[in-house]
């Protein structure tokens, strides 16, 4: 037998660290190769991870909700292989972060890679020994059978040694295990240290289920008892306050936080996805010069070619909208304006023109924003386009995007009009040179044939990296994208 430890892979993208964000397995269970074992986030998607060994879990390495480095072991596995020999087909664990390839088997296989089982996933119930903290809580009984006073009560502090006991039995030969250091709380090393906690039995169940540690409460009771008032107390005060100002309703985005004392202010630690999206457009809007161009537009031959195909028995299964005309025309005019298909190499000092366009949509989920993009979108038909963008978003809401799903992106979309909006000044993707915001469409007023009628109307707004797409090639591209919106039939004639 032998013990591996399983480190954080790089799952893709120059990944740094990531989330813990649900065990699959517990302490005591029997892994496969390949089994789903957890899932953790990345910069912007939830990965789930498979084992690269068939054994038993002896270790938990990093708790739910904590963030790992990568290369940081999460897991301790023992398989029934001797030291050194894989085990369940799959080679030895990676010695350095993940990603790295190590021939032939799993590795440090990711999800729908190597040649196991991949058993199901589904949380298991959590088993195992009670946690450590329960344990050295409980003060030894009187050999007589009598008690004192005290011995009502749970100290943290550690008891007197008890009378010598005869040797234990040899343990049967087998590799060393070292302890988990999941079932050590990290409150623990800080509560040794600290003066003793005297609490009764009930109080310490009752501060457990409110999630109080009981070194942090301040006692009343009697001789420095924690009291049942205390710890009552003590969670009331750390729990989250409404403020004044907003209503006292349901807000996700505030559950990772820290109130402050007075209940004005909820500090939130920016990771995950905030942090990737802030990180990325702060290094897009300081690198590429930004020039933005507007447009009006009648869309009303658009919105009749929607409702035309929304009857279509073709379309019938894919949801129609004036996206989809939108992405489209994007296309379209890439392939008559090719130069603003392409990224600026800093490295290099080079510019590197795309002969394929891998569209972005960019998408509001409730992890944030994320903008996977459709892989040679040039080569679909409006019908192929229209199930790619249905599969492109209701993924990103899942928050499945895998990073290969944004990565190399040419030409983004935005669509601002879906929650009212008439235009903005969008941020380019990094590696890109344009992104269009496509705002809200109303009827107005618009001067059509010599007379005024109310027509669908929108605003388009194209921001471009100025050191590759002058204001001329800007203007003359998104000049192209309003007239497909405005009369589709182009589309027929430039495609």
């Amino acid at each position: 037998m032998t013990t591996q430890r399983f480190p954080l892979p790089d799952v893709g993208e120059g990944l740094t660290e990531a989330e813990i964000v649900e065990w699959r397995v517990a302490v005591g269970d029997t892994v496969t190769v390949n089994q789903v074992i957890v899932e953790i986030e990345s910069a912007k998607s939830l990965v789930e991870l498979p084992s690269p060994w068939a054994g038993t879990v002896t270790a938990l390495l990093a708790e739910e909700g904590t963030t790992v480095d990568v290369g940081t072991a999460i897991i301790e596995i023992t398989t029934d292989a001797p030291a050194g020999a894989p085990s369940g087909g799959a080679p030895e664990a990676p010695a350095a972060a993940a990603g790295e390839a190590s021939g032939e088997g799993s590795g440090s296989v990711l999800v729908g890679y190597g040649t196991g089982d991949g058993a199901g996933g589904g949380r298991r119930r959590r088993r195992g020994a009670a946690p450590a903290a329960e344990v050295e809580a409980k003060r030894p009984t009187s050999t007589s059978g009598t008690s004192t006073s005290s011995a009502r009560l749970d100290v943290d502090a550690p008891a007197p040694a008890p009378a010598p006991a005869p040797a234990p039995a040899p343990a049967p030969a087998g590799p060393a295990i070292e302890k988990p250091m999941a079932s050590v709380p990290a409150s623990s090393a800080a509560g040794a240290q600290s003066a003793r906690v005297l609490a009764k039995p009930p109080v310490r169940k009752l501060a457990k289920d409110l999630g109080v540690d009981l070194a942090s409460v301040h006692p009343t009771g009697p001789g420095g008892i924690v009291t049942r008032e205390d710890v009552v107390a003590h969670a009331e005060g750390a729990a989250p306050k409404a403020l004044a100002t907003y209503p006292d309703d349901d807000r996700p985005w505030l559950a990772s936080g820290t109130v402050s004392g007075d209940g004005r202010q909820t500090r939130v630690p920016v990771k995950s996805v905030r942090k990737r999206t802030a990180e990325a457009m702060v290094a897009s809007a300081f690198t590429a010069p930004h020039v933005t161009v507007f447009q009006t537009v009648d869309v009303t031959k658009t919105m009749k070619l929607v409702a035309s195909l929304k009857e279509d028995r073709d379309f019938a299964d894919v949801r129609v909208t004036p996206l989809l005309v939108a992405a489209k025309a994007v296309l379209l005019a890439v392939n008559r304006h090719p130069q603003i298909n392409a990224s600026w190499d800093e490295a290099s000092q080079e510019i590197v023109y795309k002969h394929y366009v891998n569209l972005g949509i960019a998408a509001a989920t409730p992890r944030g924003l994320v903008v996977p993009n459709i892989k040679d979108a040039h080569t679909l038909d409006l019908l192929g386009l229209a199930k790619a963008i249905a599969t492109l978003t209701s993924t990103a809401r899942a928050g499945r995007t895998q990073p290969a799903d944004m990565a190399d992106g040419s030409i983004t979309i935005t669509n601002v009009g879906i929650f009212g909006t008439d235009t903005g000044t969008p941020i380019l993707n990094p590696g890109e040179a344009g992104i269009l915001a496509f705002g809200a469409i109303r009827k107005q007023p618009w001067v059509h044939k010599g007379k005024i009628k109310a027509r669908w109307v929108t605003q388009l707004a194209l921001s471009v990296d100025h050191r590759l797409v002058d204001g001329e090639l800007a203007a003359r591209y998104l000049a192209d994208v309003a007239k497909v919106l405005e009369d589709p039939a182009r589309g027929l004639v430039w495609g």
